[in-house]
């Protein structure tokens, strides 16, 4: 037999680099990758009020497919990858819609919604490709996540580790259908009861499989500090309402987000000086350096530069004449979506964090102190900053994995482009989905708090939560929210010093391995009384139920970690990342799980209801 006849069947088809080849590709990460990622974002921030990336599950399915190609097939992983991990992002941005039916604003035409979301996302890209040569070429930040996914495509040629991989990953997604479906039936059950019910059936309705799931991805070090935090939230409540920082039905988090938000800034404020030293060695050293020529044809500057022009100017007409927002803000909103892209950038390439909500919640304060009043107009501004952020950054972290695998950029952007497109599509249509399927997703949970012991049961929507709560402070009195929040930036500040000072000294590294006795210390320190300000602030912005399940599931992971045998390696002798571990891919499968069912739920009811004509009717 010839060479070519020795070759699986779908290369024969579709060879590398064709026309069908890439129809093939984009058809399986536009339909089937796309939306598994799109409604696992969109159900994150709803239920929580955070997402996890889809680039793991997208490299992992798409894989499969790829896997006949062999070793180069990594590359159309890595393609498939791209454009599902852009839908995914774009869907996790219906939070700005949800906040806007909290706010009392009528909702846009549907076809204005997606041009609105489609000209940030295209001006996102832009500005993020606009500083790859920076940041990925001559910098080579290290990009975790983009480390993490380029490691999955090389390691899942080998069949052994695909095959466990996507086993693992669907028996996570099909026990969080089932766990979904038990406390579906538990909480039913409760609503029709007239007395109180048993206190432990109560927990367990309160569970969450996107919540467990969430913890287990990220181990114990940093969900318990949640625990810890929401923890002292309940303890303080009486004091709180005494003094007058909540009312008598509020939950902790009714101030609680203000001062997690203080920490966070607090934290960010150490670690960006930390970032902007790190960043003038790495300009001096790639000076120094020989250059390490980047994978495809290089950037055209101009090209670029009339793109990201292009799309400001269309999305600045989008908003000022079809949106109504003064143009002096969406310019101001532009130009800091420029400064927070390079400053985002370099946080998640070196710490591996997107600091998203901040980059919303300082624009809209900076916009407060220049006299803005209205939250709706404050809510349109810091969508561009939200939205430019998220899909600008996950462009730059994309490049790294293309960067380090050899793909090709310029075809790798196109797929960030087709991504970005269907994604504003998506992001609208779902969010449509899910208010109308599931009305208590419209109800302000931040004025009606009482809700959340009744209907809102198990929607936390942290992010709508602390956009809408930021927004208010504009036309209220603030003096209570900056005291509150500035005593957070302060403790955020020591916080994270302190965790410098002592996690970074070189004799606190040799002693804290020695015995079981110096690991549990640094676990106590790490994890509880030096908490990072990032992890422990969602014990500031969820009630205490899911930061309870948030912490156990962490727990629960690490136990297993602790307890099993090494981690396979791949065929070349590679050590796998973390984001392959069993307890990793198992808690991303429960939050597709629970995510998918959440779905059926909201489509089953618009179905009975006759109501999909009337969403996509527009």
């Amino acid at each position: 037999m010839t060479p070519e006849a020795k070759k699986p069947l779908l290369p024969r088809l579709l060879p590398i680099g064709s026309v069908g080849y890439h129809v093939f590709l984009a058809s399986i990460a536009i339909f089937i990758l796309g939306p598994l990622g799109g409604v696992t974002a969109a159900y994150m921030n709803y239920a929580l009020g955070f997402f996890v990336g889809g680039q793991v599950l997208a490299g992992i399915l798409g894989s499969t497919v790829t896997y006949f190609y062999g070793p180069e097939g990594k590359h159309g992983a890595n393609y498939m990858q791209t454009m599902a991990a852009s839908v995914a992002s774009m869907a996790a941005m219906g939070v700005l819609i949800q906040a806007m039916v909290w706010l009392g604003m009528p909702l846009p035409a549907t076809w204005l919604l997606i041009t609105y979301f489609l000209c940030i996302g295209m001006f996102g890209v832009g500005v993020g490709m606009l500083y790859t040569p920076i940041l990925v070429d001559k910098l080579q930040l290290t990009y975790p996540s983009g480390l993490a996914v380029a490691n999955i495509l090389r390691a899942l040629t080998d069949v052994r580790l695909l095959k466990r991989s996507v086993g693992t990953l669907g028996g996570g997604i099909f026990g969080g259908i089932g766990l979904s479906l038990i406390v579906f039936k538990v909480s039913a059950w409760l609503e029709e009861l007239k007395e109180k019910p048993p206190a432990l059936v109560a927990w367990a309705a309160s569970f969450s499989a996107v919540t467990f799931g969430g913890g287990m991805i990220v181990g114990a070090r940093i969900s318990v500090s949640a625990i810890l935090v929401g923890g002292i939230g309940l303890a303080m409540r009486p004091w709180l309402i005494a003094n007058g920082y909540i009312g008598p039905d509020d939950p902790f988090r009714k101030i609680g987000f203000i001062f997690a938000l203080g920490t966070i800034l607090g934290a960010a404020i150490v670690d960006l000086s930390l970032l902007g030293r790190d960043a003038l060695k790495k300009v001096r050293e790639a000076k120094a350096a020989e250059a390490v020529p980047a994978t495809g044809p290089k950037a055209n500057i101009g090209r670029l530069l009339l793109w990201v022009g292009f799309w400001a100017v269309a999305l600045t007409i989008v908003a000022t004449q079809m949106l109504h927002v003064p143009m002096g803000w969406v310019i101001m909103a532009i130009v800091l979506a420029f400064v927070f892209q390079m400053i985002n950038g370099i946080s998640q390439g070196i710490t591996d964090q997107n600091p998203i909500s901040s980059a919303f919640v300082v624009t809209v304060l900076l916009m407060g102190l220049l006299g803005l009043r209205d939250p709706l107009i404050g809510l349109l501004g810091g969508s561009i900053l939200l939205v430019s952020c998220t899909v600008g950054v996950d462009m730059q972290q994309d490049r790294s994995t293309g960067w380090r695998l050899g793909t090709d950029r310029s075809v790798q952007f196109r797929y960030q482009m087709l991504g970005i497109v269907f994604g504003a599509v998506i992001a609208v249509m779902m969010t449509r989905v899910f208010l109308e399927g599931f009305p208590v997703l419209t109800k302000n949970l931040f004025e009606h708090p009482e809700l959340r012991l009744t209907e809102a049961r198990g929607w936390q929507s942290a992010m709508t939560y602390k956009f809408v709560g930021v927004l208010n402070t504009l036309s209220k009195d603030q003096t209570k929210t900056l005291s509150v929040m500035g005593l957070g930036v302060l403790l955020g500040l020591v916080i994270e010093i302190a965790r410098k000072a002592v996690f970074k000294n070189p004799r606190y590294l040799a002693w804290k391995g020695k015995s079981g006795t110096t690991r549990a210390v640094d676990f106590t320190l790490d994890a509880l009384i030096l908490a990072s300000p990032y992890a422990s602030s969602f014990g500031g912005f969820v009630d205490f139920e899911s930061s309870f399940w948030w912490g156990i599931g962490g727990i629960v992971a690490s136990v297993i970690s602790g307890r099993r045998t090494p981690e396979p390696v791949a065929k070349d002798g590679e050590v796998l990342p973390e984001d392959m571990s069993g307890t990793s891919l198992v808690g991303g499968g429960l939050i597709a799980g629970e995510s998918l069912f959440a779905l059926w739920l909201g489509l089953s009811g618009l179905i009975s209801r006759g109501a999909l004509g009337k969403i996509f009717g527009g």
